[in-house]
Order: structure tokens, then sequence, then C-alpha cells
């Protein structure tokens, strides 16, 4: 199936801000999280992993975009872009409810995550919630 113009605007929008806070992340994570109030000191062990996951996130953020523009790869895509940003905003929000109100910053990535889940939830929802044509009910259409 043809990924639609929503689509497309869902996978690129998730993947350039999964790449570029990946890419900020890995190679600058003292500036990245000074913008969120973190002070990080020079522990080689703890920029290293921040500085994993952070590649990682990247990683996806490329997947995401992939999708746009490779047919067989956007049910991978769709499904990366929506457990990186359902999976974000979760574990933002056990940390409100298990450690306290966050800063600012922390709440507006919040936000914004929040929003890109809501995008991407209406933009996938046909291949949800509505098996492609020749599939059973039953199957994964992600």
């Amino acid at each position: 199936m043809t990924p639609t113009l929503f689509e497309k605007i869902a996978l690129g929008l998730s993947g350039l801000t999964a790449l570029a806070i990946g890419a900020a992340i890995l190679f600058a994570p003292h500036a990245f999280y000074a913008s969120y109030g973190i002070t990080l000191g020079d522990d080689a062990s703890l920029l290293s992993e921040l500085r994993a996951p952070g590649a990682g996130l990247a990683g996806f953020g490329l997947l995401m975009l992939r999708g746009i523009w490779r047919q067989a790869i956007v049910p991978t895509a769709m499904a990366v872009a929506l457990t990186v940003f359902i999976g974000f905003p979760a574990g933002r929000l056990v940390g409100l409810v298990v450690d306290g109100m966050p800063s600012g910053g922390i709440l507006g990535a919040l936000a914004v995550e929040l929003v890109i889940a809501a995008l991407c939830l209406a933009a996938f929802r046909r291949r949800l919630w509505h098996p492609a044509p020749g599939r059973a009910a039953t199957q994964l259409t992600i």
C-alpha cells in the first residue's frame, strides 16, 4: 500500500525530530541537556550511557525518513515512529508520577512528543485498524 501524503508528513516530522534530538544527544550531550537545565559532568560512563540511546534515536529517525521513499519499509517506519513517540511520553508520564514535576523544558518535550504521537496515530489509523486487502483481520497490518 502506497503511503498517503498525510502518512509521509507524519513520517517526515517524526523522523526529523528523532534524528535531530538523537544527533544532538550523540554529538553535543552537554549542550542538549543544558537546554533542559541539566548539568552534565565529565564522567565518561554517564556520557556513554547518554550517547548510546542518542545514536539509536538518530538511527530510528533515519528509518522513519527512509519510509517516505521506500514503500517496502513503510510499515516498519510507521511501527518505529509509533514506538518512539508513544514510548517517550509514556516514560515521561511514569517519571511525573514516580519522581514529581520536572523542569519546564522537559514538560515542553512531553507536549511535543504527545503531539507527534497523536499525529502518527491519526496518520496511520487506517493501517492500524483496517486490514489491507487480502489480509486476515487477525494479521497486524503495520
